[in-house]
């Protein structure tokens, strides 16, 4: 297995009159497409320790949604629903018609979102961290976990959100995190038809084990991998050990449902 880092580059892609920003792998050019789905209010910026790390033996491509990161800022703010089309009308554009799709914690949401309605557009699905836990699904719930998971990440990763954060603007931080947790992403995962590996930090306190077996459960075809010392955002804070699983899944040819697995 290759561990050293690929490149990636910008493009910017017009998607109904917005210019969408996407950091993409300048090879190999016919290897199978992988594309990293961001979380709420963040950027591409947090999953490129993760896209460095794919990127010599596939096609990566880090978009950033309309109103996040370096895409242009509609002037409301875009419902799950949209997030999703605008994934799929970006895909047309860059000539993708089949991908694997790999998110952290709310881009998990919005590949669900993408499964259930454009199923024939994605080859396989990485849940990393999926939220949100039904059985937590407040405010107070969700910030008390998250300062609970803060010393489990790499330091270096909070100036990087705090950034995105501004960059989204306030307005538009609270309605994403408004969506986010109205979403009740238990009653689509069901319908969600695709070879599905769900990964989840051994610590992480925003998906617990609970919460990723019953999605696990809820997926027609899924496994579960728990990656041992890890918190919510293993994209940034343990790309390797996901690179590994990562890879493995995709190069998997006979996948078979396997609950409860831990590396």
């Amino acid at each position: 297995m290759s561990l050293r880092k690929g490149r990636l580059q910008s493009q910017y892609t017009m998607i109904d009159g917005l210019t969408m920003h996407t950091r993409v792998s300048a090879e190999p050019v016919d290897a199978p497409v992988v594309i990293l789905v961001h979380g709420v209010v963040v950027s591409s910026s947090y999953m490129m320790p993760t896209a460095e790390l794919l990127a010599p033996d596939y096609r990566v491509y880090v978009p950033d949604f309309p109103g996040y990161g370096k895409s242009d800022k509609p002037k409301y703010t875009l419902e799950l629903s949209e997030l999703a089309d605008s994934l799929c009308k970006w895909m047309d554009a860059v000539g993708i018609q089949r991908a694997t799709m790999l998110g952290n914690s709310f881009g998990c949401q919005i590949i669900v979102e993408f499964a259930v309605r454009y199923g024939d557009r994605i080859e396989r699905a990485i849940l990393q961290g999926p939220t949100i836990d039904r059985h937590a699904r407040t405010l107070p719930q969700q910030m008390w976990r998250l300062l609970l998971n803060s010393p489990l990440e790499d330091p270096s990763q909070a100036p990087l959100q705090a950034y995105d954060y501004w960059v989204a603007g306030w307005p538009r931080l609270v309605r994403t995190v408004q969506i986010a947790l109205s979403d009740r992403i238990e009653d689509k995962l069901p319908y969600m038809h695709v070879p599905t590996l769900v990964v989840r930090g051994k610590e992480d306190p925003v998906v617990p084990q609970q919460w990723a077996e019953e999605v696990v459960q809820l997926l027609p075809n899924a496994r579960l991998v728990v990656i041992p010392g890890g918190g919510h955002t293993l994209n940034y804070s343990r790309p390797l050990e996901l690179t590994r699983v990562t890879r493995a899944f995709m190069e998997s040819e006979d996948f078979q449902t396997k609950k409860h697995s831990i590396t």
